[in-house]
């Protein structure tokens, strides 16, 4: 398989694990909450695929000037970021994803720019997936940095310390890769992992959906004495949990001022549940919630 003639495959995946850990035989670097991209570079040309396939090139006219530092045919993975007061936003990152018109995202990559933070190198003239990360660093290494490109600073074993550094700057976390892995094409594993800095907090459950397989709660918080929607999570129905909040008063109106839909049951605010989040939106909800266990 020539990755560069043949673009149907995806990118090597990540492996959730809970606590980051110290390991020689791992290199750590931060994850940037932005958006996975593999760039197929040239001279003269920059396509831009994001992690689904899709041709995304249109979106990011900055990053053409990627095309500046190659002389020959280059893969790159790495991470679409956009930069707020030098801190990643998501929501920006967002918003730029979904535009249409030409003028507006050439407006916008002048006005709020997005940055390539490249990690891996998989092609340079020829496929360099079979080569241990840490020699496909050293072929990065060769690579300069420009106003677009930024390559992914990391540490060797000092797992620990970089969390604790991500969380003082309330980054999404780090990423711990094996130092000899090979690039596992669309593939999650051990040689690969996330570690995330996720917050956790408590919230009402002011509604609920019954679902096939599992049941999902509205969340909800008080703020100025006005009940607020913030998210849903969902969990199995053979909790014993769901089966009390199941059982709890129904009311007809919706407790929440900011959320209602006719498919939805609305419960007394009796029951609360701790729940894990990665940020709160521009619009307070929570951003990929889950369920303390």
């Amino acid at each position: 398989m020539n990755l560069w003639n043949d673009r149907s495959w995806y990118p090597m995946l990540l492996k959730e694990v809970s606590k980051p850990f110290d390991d020689d035989n791992y290199l750590y670097e931060i994850k940037f909450d932005g958006t996975r991209a593999i760039i197929f570079a040239s001279n003269n040309n920059v396509t831009i695929i994001n992690r689904h396939g899709k041709d995304v090139t249109y979106l990011y006219p900055e990053l053409q000037k990627i095309k500046e530092i190659v002389k020959r045919k280059t893969i790159f993975d790495g991470e679409i970021v956009l930069f707020k007061n030098n801190i990643p936003s998501f929501n920006d990152l967002q918003e730029r994803a979904h535009l249409k018109d030409k003028v507006k995202i050439k407006n916008q990559a002048i006005s709020n720019p997005v940055v390539f933070i490249c990690f891996d190198i998989l092609y340079d003239n020829k496929n360099l997936i079979d080569i241990p990360l840490i020699k496909r660093k050293e072929m990065l290494d060769k690579y300069r940095e420009n106003d677009v490109f930024i390559k992914s600073f990391y540490k060797i074993k000092e797992g620990i310390n970089l969390f604790k550094e991500a969380t003082k700057l309330s980054l999404e976390g780090i990423v711990a890769k094996k130092v000899d892995s090979p690039y596992l094409i669309n593939q999650r594993s051990d040689y690969w992992l996330k570690i995330k800095n996720l917050k956790e907090e408590e919230f009402f459950i002011g509604g609920y959906i019954v679902n096939k397989n599992n049941v999902s709660f509205l969340l909800g918080e008080l703020r100025k004495n006005k009940f607020l929607y913030v998210g849903k999570v969902s969990m199995a129905k053979k909790y014993d949990f769901v089966n009390k909040v199941l059982a709890s008063k129904i009311v007809n109106l919706s407790p929440f001022i900011n959320f209602t839909e006719e498919n939805v049951i609305y419960i007394k605010l009796n029951y609360k549940i701790k729940v894990k989040y990665l940020e709160r939106t521009e619009n307070n909800h929570l951003r990929q919630p889950f369920i303390s266990k």
